[in-house]
């Protein structure tokens, strides 16, 4: 069992509008498809186990870069965009916010039936997760949002989330299915957050005397937390800052778009009204497909695709938005149809942004890039919530 780790994001109240879910649920599902055909269905859901290409996602989605709806948001729209192709890909988004979450066990045995895998052992692995982090982690964090991934193999992830209204923050949950050993000592693949000192941390291999009680931890005092999780501490600020940014690798993604327009992309530059705009946001969109993990240490770039429903870093341009959509929908059917010129124009696409980023020094300014993209919000279309 490798759980991979946890995010801690500000509480954002409300909605996504339509206009944007609608989009959400179209991208996310393309981008799902594109990693399922070059790299396989286990290789989307070890994805999703990793906090920070899921916040990168979330990003390039369009939602706020670090707010606690990205998380209901994303895996919301990813169950509704890839329920029509599910059998086909092979993969099952179940469970879901508040009472969708109580309807997992049985979607699960509901993919079990389709699929033929063990659906009884998807629930127990349904129900361990979320007790490990709702009863046996006493972090002050209540579940309220619980999704199980899984493949028509059997491999699976979850995502699930839980709120600390005291502290106006919700933490999301990670967990991955490769390599299984315990639930309960040694899950975490990695620890990142601030050193907060002495910690508690009943997962260590040093901690099985105490695990012998570990049926009365749920009467142990909510104050006894266990420090010794993955975290990513996101800022109660909403505004995207300098700081929040690798700039290098903005300025790369900016310098591709805007001056190399190399003749690798011919067939790509040609399809009517893919200009400059348009290539900054696939060039982020082919990171989130091709991009290795080191690459997500900075998700609020990503933002710089398509925006924030909020006017973070700039409105969402709805415009650009759209030919995301249709290029990657395109590449996607040709490339299904044993054409993959197009998802491999974004695989060059994303490898010249590297080589302008590893070879030149192209740090953005990033004051001049969001006063750009916000003087040019009406000509692609830009929309917030507040419209």
């Amino acid at each position: 069992m490798r759980r991979t780790g946890t995010a801690d994001l500000p509480l954002h109240y409300g909605s996504v509008p339509k206009w944007l879910y609608d989009r959400m649920a179209k991208l996310g599902a393309l981008i799902a498809e594109s990693i399922v055909e070059l790299y396989g269905n286990r290789e989307f859901i070890r994805r999703l186990s990793d906090p920070l290409w899921f916040q990168s996602l979330g990003c390039v989605l369009g939602m706020d870069w670090h707010s606690s709806g990205i998380t209901t948001s994303v895996m919301g729209s990813l169950k509704r965009g890839l329920e029509p192709i599910s059998r086909e890909i092979g993969i099952f988004i179940c469970g879901g916010r508040g009472k969708y979450s109580r309807r997992t066990p049985a979607e699960l045995l509901e993919v079990s039936n389709l699929t033929g895998i063990d659906g009884d052992s998807l629930v127990m692995a349904s129900r361990l997760s979320a007790k490990i982090d709702n009863t046996a982690v006493q972090d002050g964090f209540q579940l309220y949002l619980h999704n199980f991934i899984t493949t028509d193999t059997g491999d699976w992830s979850v995502v699930q989330q839980g709120m600390n209204t005291q502290k106006r923050t919700a933490r999301r949950y990670h967990w991955l299915s490769s390599n299984l050993k315990s639930f309960d000592e040694e899950p975490h693949t990695g620890i990142v957050g601030e050193n907060m000192g002495q910690i508690l941390n009943l997962t260590h291999r040093d901690a099985r005397i105490t695990k012998k009680s570990i049926v009365n931890l749920s009467h142990y005092n909510p104050d006894k937390t266990l420090a010794e999780i993955k975290k990513i501490i996101m800022p109660a600020r909403h505004e995207v800052m300098p700081s929040d940014i690798n700039l290098k690798r903005l300025g790369a993604v900016l310098a591709t778009a805007y001056e190399e327009q190399p003749s690798d992309f011919c067939k790509l530059l040609l399809i009517k009204g893919v200009g400059p705009r348009t290539l900054q946001s696939l060039v982020l969109v082919s990171e989130v497909i091709y991009g290795t993990p080191s690459r997500f240490s900075d998700p609020a770039r990503f933002s710089f695709a398509h925006g924030g429903k909020d006017s973070h870093p700039f409105p969402v341009p709805l415009k650009t938005y759209d030919e995301s959509i249709s290029i990657l929908e395109d590449a996607i059917r040709k490339a299904r149809l044993g054409g993959p010129d197009k998802l491999n124009c974004l695989k060059r696409l994303y490898g010249i942004s590297r080589k302008i980023e590893e070879e030149l020094d192209p740090h953005a300014d990033f004051g001049a890039v969001v006063a750009k993209e916000k003087s040019e919000t009406e000509q692609y279309g830009g929309r917030t919530v507040f419209d």
